[in-house]
């Protein structure tokens, strides 16, 4: 199972990422904690980095789609990975897909936590207000303030991979506003239906499904709508003069052979009676 998941700062997805990690036995692969773990491991690509994140600069996109590389080369990563946090903008979304096609590796789905940016804002400012009545310090990042500056990042930068993995027909739509459980649920059936979960019975990956198809029968599901199987009511009104007609014509042949049959009767009897008469 291969998945990225898709949201702004406080949609939800670190809870659901540790959530699939803990249930599927999959890694969570976080570039932040990617990047610390290289840097102490002076690992080439590590070495690379160190001296940018020193001097405060945002790592380039090759050191970071390197360093992603050499993690996916790690034995824990075979069973499959969950990306947080990456891709951020579509030139990253493409440098992945290109590693991806090297290392014969296919992302299953892109699930994207919609939300309602004025009830995220609401949830921190009743966070903040219940942190400082418990007389403790407001954390810097936990602000109204600073959840709309990332808001405003997020729809700028990232908001257009849903476009983009929607186009590749890999993104599917969870309401992240729903409880915790719900959006649990919710995820586990989208990749249940596109194959990405391993069968319980067969111990085997299930065969790939179109996820085009598994958006719709969940959306499907979600509003209730009849299914295709239905027969609409103008059907039988068509068959209807079908099966009549056979009905009609094989009215005919009985009335047929039954005119048939009295002339058969009648030719003989009136040519007995003409006999007798002219006997007489």
């Amino acid at each position: 199972m291969r998945l990225i998941l898709l949201g702004p700062p406080g949609s939800g997805k670190g809870t659901q990422a540790q959530r699939l990690v803990q249930r599927h036995g999959i890694i969570q692969l976080s570039t932040g904690e990617m990047l610390r773990n290289a840097v102490a491991a002076e690992t080439p690509v590590g070495l690379k980095a160190k001296d940018i994140m020193a001097s405060g600069g945002l790592v380039p996109d090759d050191i970071v789609i390197g360093i992603i590389s050499d993690r996916l080369d790690q034995p824990d990563a075979a069973k499959g990975f969950i990306l947080d946090g990456f891709p951020r903008t579509v030139p990253q979304a493409e440098a992945l897909d290109e590693l991806l096609k090297k290392k014969h590796m296919k992302l299953d789905a892109v699930i994207e936590l919609r939300v309602n940016e004025s009830a995220l804002l609401q949830r921190v400012e009743t966070r903040a207000a219940e942190t400082r009545a418990r007389g403790e310090e407001v954390r810097i990042d936990d602000t109204p303030e600073v959840l709309t500056k990332r808001l405003a990042s997020y729809r700028q930068l990232t908001e257009p991979l849903i476009h983009y993995y929607s186009e590749r027909r890999k993104l599917a739509t969870v309401d992240g506003m729903m409880t915790i459980e719900h959006v649990t649920r919710d995820i586990n059936r989208i990749l249940s239906a596109i194959g990405a979960l391993e069968t319980k019975a067969a111990g085997k990956t299930g065969s790939a499904k179109p996820i085009a198809k598994a958006i719709k029968s969940a959306a499907g599901r979600a509003a209730k709508i009849p299914g295709k199987g239905a027969k609409s009511p103008g059907k039988p009104a068509k068959v209807a003069p079908k099966a009549a007609k056979p009905a009609s014509r094989g009215a005919k042949k009985p009335l047929r052979k039954a005119a048939a049959s009295s002339k058969a009767r009648s030719g003989p009897a009136a040519k007995k009676v003409t006999k007798k008469r002219a006997k007489a």
